[in-house]
């Protein structure tokens, strides 16, 4: 299917009352978590489903002593569910392989039924590449996310041996950078000027001003569409997963923009960049949602009976159901963002990135 079955769910839904909804397929669940602390919406995200008794609830991030205090707030709220840490920086691949590595290893968490790929950075002011050599935002937000979830696929095959088709999901958290921007196939390190780049590849450079930049054509790298790269692949990464894994398995990939939360995620961003978002608030250009209500969309997909495998094409856009906007099917995004041969492309160059083929 391809809507909601509870039509009343929309942009101030809140996160609680959506697991309270659909509290029966998140009893005795197994569910993952990335990039939760106490001030963002993965926290909000892991208080939801906490509410409602899953056997297992593995909290991830970068930071062990972060990791805890979002462990202890969650068990003061819901003492029974078994909690996990999870070390896991998304920015290395090595580090990547450690988690996966762990998480396998873990003989009394056999299965995972959900992974919730939340954690991201953005607006990273300079181009800075990781160890690995590829620009910040694109490895951590895509490349780490796609390994991560590609390696600890063995637990989500078995959960889904023994659960309803669609049942077993894997959530990524996007943006509205789908509604706006393309992937940079021919230069994805941004090495070459914006405006030499083919036409479809050039940013939408008046929302880069709008965002504060100055001469976005004649810059290579814009810390906007740093971020943009990484949250169209988190749809395009989605669409991949159903054509390998749907037929197969009955897993089931979506993804979903939260909202705009006031969160630590421009915690990188140029002054530039702050002050032109803190216009757009007092224009009321944009309206902050709370992040009970910037979980809630996760919260949907993740658990609605009525979602289903986005296969329908809708105004010349494939893949209609693939994308979520405030808790309902969203047809906003561009063809591009939700196109299954840029699906294709971005698999095979994931691949390449991280050294390894995956085959399930």
């Amino acid at each position: 299917m391809t809507s909601t079955s509870h039509p009343v769910f929309n942009e101030n839904t809140e996160s609680l009352d959506v697991a309270e909804a659909f509290a029966a397929r998140i009893h005795e669940k197994t569910i993952l978590i990335t990039g939760v602390n106490l001030g963002g919406i993965g926290f909000a995200t892991a208080k939801a489903f906490a509410s409602q008794s899953p056997s297992h609830l593995i909290i991830a991030g970068r930071n062990p002593s972060r990791l805890q205090e979002s462990i202890d707030a969650l068990k003061a709220h819901f003492p029974s569910v078994d909690y996990r840490a999870l070390k896991l920086d998304l920015s290395s691949q090595k580090a990547v392989r450690e988690a996966a590595a762990e998480v396998l290893s873990w003989n009394d968490v056999p299965t995972i039924d959900i992974i919730m790929n939340n954690a991201a950075v953005m607006n990273i002011p300079e181009l800075t590449l990781t160890e690995d050599g590829l620009e910040t935002q694109f490895a951590t937000n895509h490349i780490g996310h796609f390994l991560f979830t590609c390696l600890v696929m063995p637990k989500l095959v078995k959960a889904a041996q023994s659960s309803a088709k669609g049942d077993t999901r894997i959530i990524n958290v996007t943006s509205l950078s789908p509604t706006m921007a393309s992937m940079r196939w021919s230069d994805i390190n941004y090495e070459k000027i914006n405006k030499t780049l083919p036409v479809e590849e050039q940013p939408d450079y008046a929302t880069h001003k709008r965002w504060g930049a100055i001469d976005p054509e004649n810059k290579s790298y814009l810390p906007l569409e740093g971020y943009n790269q990484g949250k169209v692949a988190n749809v395009l990464f989605g669409i991949g997963i159903n054509k390998r894994l749907y037929d197969k398995f009955g897993i089931l990939s979506l993804a979903v923009h939260p909202g705009i939360i006031r969160t630590e995620l421009s915690r990188y961003a140029s002054s530039e960049t702050r002050e032109a978002i803190e216009e757009f608030f007092k224009k009321g250009l944009i309206q902050a949602k709370t992040l009970g209500a910037g979980a809630a969309t996760s919260l949907v997909a993740a658990t609605d009976p009525a979602l289903g495998l986005p296969v329908v094409t809708k105004d010349g856009k494939e893949n209609y159901g693939a994308y979520l906007i405030d808790c309902q099917i969203s047809d906003n995004a561009r063809a591009s963002s939700v196109s299954s041969s840029e699906a294709e492309k971005l698999w095979a160059l994931s691949e390449t990135l991280v050294k390894e083929r995956f085959a399930w």
